[in-house]
């Protein structure tokens, strides 16, 4: 099957160097000139979130297709698979965001509550906004298009503007996140951040516990607060994840994508694999194939 390419943020101005906010429409219009159709899988390195003002339609995250409707909000995460249902054209706005205008909104703005939760099992992708929250969004995107667009574009301002958007999401989102102590909230991120970077080393939830310089069952607790899994379920759901994307990523062995993401053992490899998802690495690829050629 054809390899599922990564994709790079390339901002559109200066001003736009760290947040886009794409018409919908407009996308569709330069469908042509992309050299990845956004309707086949592909991997992002920023955040991208897809607000549907009008029409319905699905998306597909990482593997699965969440159907959407007018007023729907769709988070996909850096480094996250996913493809555009192009059959149906909503309109509505693509916010595009890197990883580095995040985090200086998170250290100049301390919104706690803002964490990637695509590990977390019960946290689907797609929330369906209330009519407040709407007119919120609206007002906000518009807010934030006139502070990129003003000849005295403040940083800050935009990062307010965008917190605020985040803010208001997150509330509406009610993710168990929101339980915890703020200090609780900052681990977590920090756990899930941490699978992310040293999975292919070590799937012990005890060695993230000594990362954390937190006990195995203060990291557990948390976690179930958080999530309502183990720290270990949470770094098999990232490893499983890891898999899947690299099995639809080209045509590489089995045996040497085990070995990438630190299995030494290929037998142990496609058991945990199939314990988890009931197809073996080789079955889940055929299939794979088929739905995101």
């Amino acid at each position: 099957m054809n390899n599922v390419p990564n994709v790079e943020f390339r901002a559109p101005s200066i001003k736009k160097s760290g947040v886009e906010i794409l018409d919908l429409e407009l996308f569709y219009s330069r469908l042509p000139k992309y050299k990845v159709c956004p309707s086949h899988a592909h991997r992002i390195n920023y955040f991208c979130f897809i607000y549907i003002t009008e029409g319905q339609g699905g998306h597909f995250v990482d593997f699965k297709y969440h159907p959407f409707k007018q007023g729907s909000f769709i988070f996909v995460n850096k480094h996250q698979v996913h493809a555009f249902d192009l059959k149906n054209r909503p309109k509505g706005k693509m916010i595009n965001i890197t990883e580095d205008f995040l985090n200086a909104i998170l250290t100049n703005i301390r919104i706690p509550f803002f964490t990637p939760t695509h590990l977390v099992s019960s946290q689907q992708p797609l929330l369906s906004l209330s009519s407040a929250l709407v007119d919120t969004c609206d007002s906000l995107l518009l807010e934030i298009n006139k502070a990129q667009e003003s000849e005295a574009e403040s940083q800050l301002l935009v990062q307010l503007l965008f917190s605020s958007l985040l803010v208001a999401l997150a509330a509406e989102r009610k993710t168990d996140v929101q339980h915890l102590s703020e200090t609780q909230a900052l681990r977590f991120q920090q756990f899930l951040l941490l699978i992310e970077s040293n999975a292919a080393h070590t799937r012990d939830a005890s060695d993230y516990a000594e990362m954390l310089h937190i006990s195995y069952k203060s990291l557990n607790q948390m976690c179930k607060q958080a999530s309502g899994q183990t720290a270990k379920q949470l770094i098999d759901a990232h490893a499983i994840l890891e898999i899947k994307r690299q099995l639809i990523i080209g045509s590489a062995k089995i045996q040497d994508i085990a070995y990438e993401l630190g299995f030494d053992d290929v037998t142990y490899f496609v058991k945990f694999f199939k314990r988890h998802t009931q197809l073996t690495p080789s079955q889940f690829r055929g299939k794979a194939a088929t739905q995101f050629s």
